[in-house]
């Protein structure tokens, strides 16, 4: 495995990150984990909110996700998910 792979996998690991969750973006926003494509309405809402979760996240790379349009092909349909501790996940807001 590259050594960039392995390092964003540990990045992933180190803060909690579920799997299911794993997608080509991780960044930690003011204290929060976010997760892949989230669109920029929800980053804003969870640091306004400051709901009791590790972060959110989008898993995998729908089209029509933010940096993931495309206009040969119709939007998909998305959830941004809430995650703790525990790995367990809710559903923050769905998209379209």
């Amino acid at each position: 495995m590259e050594k960039g792979v392995q390092n964003l996998i540990q990045v992933k690991v180190d803060h909690q990150v579920p799997t299911q969750l794993y997608s080509c973006h991780t960044a930690v926003v003011d204290g929060y984990i976010i997760e892949g494509h989230v669109p920029a309405a929800e980053i804003r809402r969870l640091i306004t909110e400051k709901p009791d979760v590790l972060g959110i996240g989008v898993p995998g790379m729908p089209i029509g996700s933010p940096g993931m349009e495309s206009p040969d092909r119709a939007a998909e349909a998305f959830n941004v998910l809430t995650f703790n501790e525990a790995g367990e996940t809710a559903v923050y807001a769905t998209y379209p």
